[in-house]
């Protein structure tokens, strides 16, 4: 999963927020952060870092336009001047406001070691809540169901051969004049855990879900080899488009 936080200056509260959520994640969150006036990682921030152990390797102040055309699964801002300046500059599947107070400011105690509390508190709960949201295994049954329909399986295949393909591409290919109806049994597919998709501005691409088990993988490149005419019609109605529509301008979601 992919993580951006943003914040005016990217010089505390998201620097604190992209050592936290490196820490906490484990491996599982690709984490970055940015601001529209990049000032350097504040030394206070630095201190509070280094007190609770948490690394500062890598850790350093980015300008959002870095990212401008990157698509993530969730932007997240930590000011409201961030969350008005850096909407445009990038774009997230989810876009959360957390508004925490600049530590400048803040009259408590250790105003910066406070606030890394209150970011900790709040990356847990996300955590906890991201954690509850992941899909149960693919099991044999569901697996085996969802390819018991003629336009779904064939569309696994065509995805399969062709490594993505978008809506509009499996609509020529299949010959289905309804979106709608791609779309659903794209949508199944999806739920399912056989599918996954990625996000560009309004276009949505999908491919077969790399955490797939291989046995179920090796079922789908089985069918591939030992069936090699099953979508020899879809292939070509796919190659009839002439120039294959482009990931930016032509495909629809």
């Amino acid at each position: 999963m992919k993580v951006l936080f943003l914040c005016t200056e990217n010089s505390a509260r998201s620097i604190m927020a992209e050592a936290l959520l490196k820490h906490h994640g484990k491996g599982e969150y690709d984490v970055y952060s940015a601001g529209t006036s990049p000032a350097g990682i504040n030394t206070q921030a630095r201190q509070a870092l280094e007190h609770f152990g948490l690394s500062i390797n890598g850790l350093f102040s980015k300008n959002v336009s870095e990212f401008a055309g990157e698509h993530f699964d969730y932007v997240i801002t930590l000011c409201e001047k961030a969350g008005k300046e850096c909407n445009i500059e990038v774009t997230g599947d989810h876009n959360l406001a957390w508004d925490f107070p600049e530590p400048r400011t803040r009259k408590d105690n250790n105003p910066y070691e406070k606030t890394l509390q209150e970011l900790n508190s709040r990356l847990k709960m996300f955590l906890l809540i991201q954690e509850k949201q992941k899909p149960a295994p693919i099991t044999p049954t569901l697996f085996y169901k969802s390819l018991a329909d003629d336009i779904r399986l064939k569309t696994l295949v065509l995805i399969a051969v062709e490594k993505e393909l978008c809506v509009c591409e499996l609509m020529a290919a299949l010959k289905e004049e309804s979106q709608p109806k791609v779309s659903r049994h794209l949508a199944q597919l999806k739920k399912a855990g056989i599918l996954s998709s990625r996000k560009h501005q309004q276009w949505v691409y999908y491919s077969v879900n790399p955490d797939l088990p291989h046995w179920m993988q090796n079922v789908i490149k089985i069918t591939i080899v030992n069936e090699p005419h099953f979508i020899d019609e879809e292939l070509a109605q796919l190659n009839a488009m002439g120039d294959r529509p482009t990931r930016v301008e032509t495909c629809c979601a």
